[in-house]
């Protein structure tokens, strides 16, 4: 068996703000647009945001990480990000303490945290 991509899909408040965030201030391209799903190309997957017309919640804690190449590149999209209308920026990039990752934090319309980061 081999797998060609994988998505996730998440619930959202709003599609039109979902996608107008990821990608004006991520830059991420659209794979698939429908009436009520988006499917964002990351690259080695898809992210997917679905506005369910049933009053679904939210992912609650649920964090989305994307992963660069070199801590420099983690470097280059945060100071990408500081001349964008990022939401919730939680300071530069640093090591985090306890896992061997390098990141930064912030969020998107929805209230999910997003993490740039290079795994150590």
């Amino acid at each position: 068996m081999k797998l060609e991509s994988s998505v996730i899909f998440f619930p959202c408040k709003d599609l039109k703000e979902t996608v107008k965030y990821y990608t004006e201030v991520l830059e991420l391209p659209v794979y698939k647009l429908t009436e009520n799903t988006v499917w964002l190309d990351c690259g080695y997957g898809y992210l997917a945001f679905v506005q369910y017309s049933d009053g679904r919640e939210l992912a609650k804690g649920a964090c989305i990480s994307f992963n660069f190449t070199s801590e420099n590149e983690v470097d280059k999209m945060y100071q990408k990000l500081l001349c964008r209308p990022v939401i919730g920026l939680r300071g530069a990039p640093a090591h985090h303490p306890k896992f061997p990752v390098y990141s930064f934090f912030f969020s998107d319309p929805n209230g999910y945290t997003l993490e740039c980061q290079k795994t150590q």
